[in-house]
């Protein structure tokens, strides 16, 4: 089965939006968004590679989000004045913390699970249309 490229779009521009939305509802605690943000991660991945086997996926997404995470450990002064904007923020972060590792492994995990609950489903569902038409 091809794995449709605007189905991984639109997931992932429906994180954007959650994410965003559970940065600005103060009884969600913060994890949720570095929860989501790894999620978002993965379906930007499954993007640029929709055919690639599911360990590759899961890999580089897990190298992004911690590359971008232990990047917060440089204070130089330019990426200091990078984080002050919006940009920034949401890409960048703020600053390190292992809870984030933590909540990226799990976002990737769900993330795979999910993916892999509804391709079943669609896949199933793709042969019995197939079969109908005969």
């Amino acid at each position: 089965m091809k794995k449709p490229r605007i189905y991984y779009f639109l997931v992932f521009l429906s994180i954007i939006v959650l994410g965003i939305l559970s940065r600005k509802i103060s009884f969600i605690p913060l994890w949720i968004g570095d929860f989501l943000y790894a999620v978002m991660i993965y379906f930007f991945v499954r993007i640029f590679f929709p055919e690639k086997k599911s360990l590759f996926v899961i890999l580089l997404s897990l190298f992004i989000c911690y590359s971008i995470e232990f990047l917060q450990l440089y204070q130089s002064e330019w990426i200091i004045e990078l984080r002050k904007t919006l940009f920034g923020r949401y890409v960048l972060g703020q600053g390190f913390l292992w809870s984030d590792i933590l909540a990226y492994t799990f976002g990737i995990a769900i993330a795979f699970i999910i993916e892999k609950s509804f391709l079943k489903y669609y896949n199933h569902e793709s042969r019995f249309c197939i079969k109908q038409q005969k």
